[in-house]
């Protein structure tokens, strides 16, 4: 997956330790993903189980991101189960960053 490999390599190179860590964390959920989209065939199933994996501390906060992670989810369903194309790709990556920038407005605000 590219977009995990894009991560792996940045967490070598990050100076902040706070986003050396969420990479990790970012690389571990990533690996979650990848193993359930193989046990569910369903996007159905495949979200329900996927939006509360520790997205937030304990996912006390996943609650205020529910669309983007749902939109991640989606993406990241149709990547895995759809022959992982380039325009699939594409889309995995949109729906990361959207996550990613939603993740940093909300929850980095409050620290």
């Amino acid at each position: 997956m590219h977009l995990r490999t894009e991560l792996e390599q940045r967490v070598e190179s990050e100076e902040s330790l706070f986003r050396a860590q969420l990479l990790r964390e970012d690389i571990a959920r990533l690996r979650r993903l990848e193993a359930m989209a193989r046990e569910h065939a369903d996007l159905e199933s495949f979200a329900k189980d996927g939006l509360y994996i520790g997205w937030t501390q304990g996912d006390f906060r996943t609650h205020e991101l529910v669309e983007p992670i749902q939109a991640l989810l989606a993406a990241f369903h149709a990547y895995e189960t759809g022959g992982r194309s380039g325009a699939q790709d594409q889309a995995l990556r949109a729906a990361w960053e959207a996550f990613d920038r939603q993740r940093m407005e909300k929850l980095l605000g409050c620290l």
